[in-house]
């Protein structure tokens, strides 16, 4: 499925491919490449609460905010919240970004191979072939409580939102 009117890239109009998700919906699965060429799914996080920050790429400045950003904000979080960082950067890019970032509590993944998050989630960039800029809180459960697709690709995500939205599933201490 192809969806127009959504995101822009410097004011010009893109088209994100899948259906997308919405508050209430059960999260699909996808597969996703972690930074020494495992395959992770959602189910490896289950029983957890997962805050999916979605970045283009994280060799840009915004992108390169947003993935320290919510690790900072990761720091502070319950051992029952996963952070996730996803892009279609290569492994060994996204591994050597964390290193020279100091990324630490965040799992970066790649959707590079097959575009499985991307196309499960409605925000797989068809001109780019790159994910649209978002961020996504699922419960323990897999339901979808909150979503954002950023509408213009260079601008930062709500994160007070995102993490406000964490804190109603998760509170303090727990």
């Amino acid at each position: 499925m192809e969806r127009k009117g959504i995101v822009t890239f410097k004011g010009s109009p893109l088209t994100l491919l899948g259906n997308g998700v919405k508050e209430g919906d059960r999260a699909p699965d996808f597969s996703a490449l972690d930074n020494n060429l495992k395959e992770v799914r959602l189910k490896d996080f289950g029983g957890k609460v997962k805050l999916i920050s979605v970045t283009p790429s994280l060799d840009t400045p915004v992108c390169d905010m947003q993935a320290r950003r919510f690790n900072e904000a990761a720091a502070g979080l319950s051992e029952n919240v996963a952070v996730l960082n996803i892009s279609m950067d290569l492994p060994f890019a996204i591994s050597r970004f964390c290193a020279n970032a100091n990324i630490g509590r965040v799992k970066t993944l790649s959707d590079h191979r097959d575009a499985s998050f991307g196309r499960a989630y409605g925000v797989l960039i068809k001109e780019l072939r790159l994910l649209s800029r978002s961020v996504f809180v699922i419960d323990a459960g897999d339901t979808v409580r909150y979503t954002e697709i950023v509408s213009e690709l260079t601008e930062h995500p709500d994160y007070d939102s995102a993490l406000l939205a964490v804190g109603r599933l998760v509170p303090a201490g727990r």
